[in-house]
C-alpha cells in the first residue's frame, strides 16, 4: 500500500468533522503510518492452516431470558425526559445533511 500522506490525514479529519493543527496532523500522520504498516505485517502472516472464523470466542449473543415486566407510563416518561411531545421523546439532531 502507498504511504499515508498529509492529504489522507486531512481527508479522514474532514470526514470525521474534526479539525487539527498542523502539528497534530503530523502526529496523526506518523500514527496512521504505523497502524497501516502493522496491518500490512498482519496480512503477510501465513494463515493457510488456520480455519476461518467469525468470532474470537465460541459463545456469543449470551443474553438474559426475556421476562415480562411493567413499563413506564407516558406521564412518567414525560416527567423524566428532557423533551416530550404527543407521546414521543424529542431528541436533538445527530446528523445533518450536507
Amino acid at each position: 500500500m502507498a504511504d499515508i500522506t498529509l492529504s489522507d490525514v486531512e481527508k479522514v479529519a474532514r470526514l470525521a468533522k474534526l479539525s487539527f493543527s498542523d502539528q497534530e496532523k503530523e502526529v496523526f500522520l506518523q500514527q496512521f503510518s504505523k497502524i497501516v504498516h502493522f496491518v500490512e505485517k498482519i496480512g503477510e502472516l501465513d494463515t493457510e492452516h488456520i480455519p476461518p472464523m467469525t468470532h474470537a470466542v465460541e459463545k456469543w449473543n449470551v443474553v438474559r431470558e426475556d421476562k415480562e415486566g411493567s413499563s413506564l407510563s407516558n406521564e412518567e416518561i414525560a416527567g423524566i425526559a428532557p423533551r416530550f411531545d404527543d407521546g414521543h421523546i424529542i431528541v436533538p439532531k445527530v446528523k445533518t445533511h450536507e
